[in-house]
């Protein structure tokens, strides 16, 4: 019997473990942290032997393949280990494709996977197709896998950290949504790195899969030169030239109206009409448009689903009003591109809440936004020193250290008809759990004024 160690104990990794189980494997999970009860719970039904808070190596190294949750970075001693003993490492997807007969849609990028992958099964479930949501979203696929889920195709979002441990995995459809400055951390702050590990969404693809990408995406644009790639191509575009003597599927945008497969039996739509707005949402909005089309997703279908979804929480997500002052929780911008979208959307003037913990960003990229849109920044975080050195002499700053504090402080500078945005551009690790808590601690001080 082959053994599968598993590291990590959150959602990809005891759905890992669960697979493992029920294919026939010897199983041990390892988690370097504490377990969540509800996830503890589900290995002791199922008889499956772990640890936590620590990570024995020799219950560790004989293993004949490694499952690793994307949050484990691979600069760690302990998978540097792993891989000089030449112990396979691969990541929770790639273990669920594995013993998944489903077709795959595959959606990775620095901003927007996890709106464009909800858009995407909102618009294939309308339809109704056969279809499931996993990755960043939802129940792991691993887990579904294990349960015997019949699917006909999943709808993946994928974080860089997942395809870093994908191999033989195959997108049928692949989207890549944009490559910015994000998780340099991880990648040794070199960005074609990280590009390049966006960029293997596209390994195993032939010529009947279909790999959408955005034509207006500098760095996209430069890592595909470094690349043969095999699938049919469908760039979207808010320049419709870009596309101009591209045949095949595509969409592009302008400031009054939205086409998607603007060669044949094309969907029109005006950029009113759309649920999402903002310009990142365009390309949002395209993107899942042109998957939809290549499934042959009837127009009137599409159109519906654009103009009637409701976005993820935490991302522009409108709170409250209070005293005429709009309160917006965009908590999940945990990186300046992100942020740059949201100062972009914002048509009044800003009392911007940010920090937590730095990823490696260049606070240029938003400089002028900043000076366009933003009144005062509240900044949050144990360390603020790289962000107030980046706009002091630039707008007015405050620190503080809780979000109660934070919002009281945004509530008291701001005047009626102006908006409080919550995006952060890092991290969240430093006074909360992740970015959910953040965002929801957010909401309940907004609510509490």
């Amino acid at each position: 019997m082959s053994r599968v160690v598993v590291l990590g104990g959150g959602e990809s990794g005891v759905g890992a473990a669960l697979l493992a189980k029920k294919k026939g494997y010897e199983v041990f999970l390892s988690d370097g942290g504490q377990l969540k009860t509800k996830y503890r719970d589900v290995l002791l039904h199922n008889d499956i032997a772990f640890e936590e808070e620590t990570h024995t190596h020799e219950l560790i190294f004989n293993a004949d393949e490694v499952v690793k949750s994307p949050g484990i970075p691979d600069h760690i001693p302990l998978i540097k280990a792993l891989r000089e003993r030449e112990i396979p490492v691969i990541s929770e997807i790639e273990f669920g494709a594995r013993y998944s007969n489903a077709r795959f849609i595959a959606i990775t990028g620095s901003n927007g996977k996890t709106t464009t992958t909800l858009l995407t099964y909102h618009i294939l479930k309308r339809e109704g197709l056969n279809v499931g949501i996993a990755g960043n979203v939802g129940m792991s696929l691993a887990a579904q896998v294990a349960e015997g889920l019949d699917v006909d195709w999943y709808v993946l979002e994928v974080s860089s950290f997942q395809l870093d441990g994908m191999y033989e995995f195959k997108a049928d459809i692949a989207m890549l949504l944009n490559i910015t400055e994000d998780h340099l951390d991880r990648y040794e702050y070199d960005v074609m790195k990280y590009a390049r590990s966006k960029m293997r969404i596209t390994q195993n693809q032939d010529e009947h899969c279909w790999f959408i990408y955005c034509a207006d995406d500098p760095m996209t644009l430069k890592i595909m030169q470094e690349y043969e790639l095999h699938a049919k191509h469908a760039p979207f575009t808010l320049n419709e030239t870009k596309i101009h003597n591209h045949e095949g599927t595509n969409a592009f945008a302008n400031n009054k109206q939205i086409t998607i497969n603007p060669n044949s039996n094309p969907l029109t739509m005006t950029i009113q009409e759309l649920a999402l707005q903002g310009k990142h949402n365009l390309y949002n909005s395209m993107a899942s448009g042109i998957a939809a089309r290549i499934m042959e997703v009837r127009k009137d279908i599409i159109r519906e689903c654009l103009t009637d979804f409701q976005n993820v929480e935490h991302r522009l997500e409108h709170v409250n009003t209070v005293y005429g002052m709009n309160f917006i929780n965009d908590s999940k911008a945990t990186n300046v591109n992100s942020t740059w979208y949201a100062l972009e959307s914002m048509s009044t003037p800003t009392v911007w809440i940010a920090g937590g913990v730095d990823k490696g960003n260049d606070y240029d990229q938003i400089m002028e936004m900043v000076k366009k849109k933003v009144k005062l920044i509240v900044c949050l975080g144990k360390d603020n020193s790289k962000l107030k050195a980046a706009f002091d002499g630039v707008v007015e700053i405050v620190e503080v250290d809780n979000m109660r504090d934070a919002v009281y402080r945004a509530y008291k500078a701001g005047e009626k008809g102006d908006t409080v945005l919550l995006s952060p551009a890092c991290a969240s690790f430093d006074l909360f759990q992740d970015y959910e808590d953040r965002g929801r601690q957010f909401k309940e001080a907004v609510r509490n004024l």
